[in-house]
């Protein structure tokens, strides 16, 4: 089958996907309530990095997915970096449910140098925080150091200095880093 220049190649199947086609699944799924992007966050940089305007996509209920797919949790565990996404979307999800309830909005962060936050929370008056997600213990200095890296290149006078630089997680055991970063179980964000 000859693809045209809107189409894109399906992966493994040698048959090319028509770009029109997934753009409508794509807005089908947002307006049945079933994907929400997550706009980006725009402030200001004392960088000379340049703000990726894209938004990001999330399941409004990752388990959505996960059912699709015939997820267990066998196949979750056997496929880490799939559940990291998973998780993520998760985390995403309460985060905007707690931020509705306080009147904030969540956005994500990306830049041309390849820093990614994947939350700010951000209330009326300013006041702003950032979180990671990360699925497992291993990856918590990883997204302490993109925190302390966004906190340092975001222009404070413009925009104030974060109110918290958080990580969320799956594991257990939370609390205060020596570098002022908090880790937080996603357990805890309930109410």
């Amino acid at each position: 089958m000859k693809g045209t220049e809107h189409d894109l190649p399906a992966e493994g199947s040698g048959n090319p996907v028509n770009r029109k086609s997934v753009l409508d699944v794509i807005s089908s799924l947002e307006r049945i309530l079933v994907t929400e992007d997550l706009p980006t966050w725009f402030t200001h940089l004392r960088s000379r990095a340049i703000l990726r305007k894209s938004s990001k996509r999330h399941f409004v209920d990752p388990s959505l997915a996960v059912a699709v797919l015939g997820g267990s949790s066998k196949r979750l565990l056997d496929d880490l970096e799939f559940f990291g996404l998973i998780f993520e979307s998760l985390v995403i999800r309460d985060l905007r449910v707690y931020a509705q309830k306080i009147d904030a909005d969540v956005f994500h962060y990306r830049d041309s140098n390849g820093l990614e936050i994947d939350a700010i929370v951000q209330l009326r008056d300013g006041t702003w925080g950032a979180f990671e997600v990360k699925l497992g213990s291993s990856k918590i200095d990883e997204g302490a150091r993109n925190l302390l890296k966004l906190a340092n290149e975001v222009d404070d006078k413009k925009v104030g200095k974060p109110s918290v630089l958080c990580i969320i997680t799956a594991s257990e055991i939370g609390g205060t880093r020596e570098d002022g970063v908090v880790v937080l179980p996603i357990g805890s964000l309930g109410p």
